[in-house]
């Protein structure tokens, strides 16, 4: 099930994954922010989970199955960081550096899953 995009999808996500720690870490540090923390938290960190996860399925339907929630978990995770910068927890710079990766993520599951959909 391995391919070019899935590979660059894992890899993205990872790094996705470490900046939303990060980003958790100051959040709880600075501001003391903990309830939205652990939800940005938990679906950030859940998009490279599902796709590493999606490199040892037995089938394509597990394969397909794990990309979309791996969707899902992207979208949340664009909510919650919209909502933790519309409430004012972090500011448009930090917004701004953060939102167009998984903006890029979203779009990159959601071809994949186009094109699972397609050639399925």
């Amino acid at each position: 099930m391995e391919s070019r995009n899935s590979t660059l999808l894992r890899n993205k996500s990872y790094s996705f994954a470490l900046r939303i720690v990060k980003l958790c870490h100051w959040l709880q540090e600075e501001k003391r922010e903990y309830i939205l923390c652990r939800q940005l938290l938990r679906s950030g960190m859940a998009i490279g989970a599902l796709l590493y996860e999606a490199e040892f399925v037995q089938s394509r339907a597990d394969f397909t199955n794990k990309l979309n929630i791996a969707l899902k978990e992207a979208n949340e995770t664009l909510y919650w960081l919209m909502l933790l910068h519309d409430s004012e927890y972090i500011n448009d710079k930090m917004f701004d550096g953060i939102s167009p990766d998984i903006k890029e993520i979203l779009k990159l599951l959601v071809s994949s899953v186009k094109t699972l959909k397609a050639t399925g």
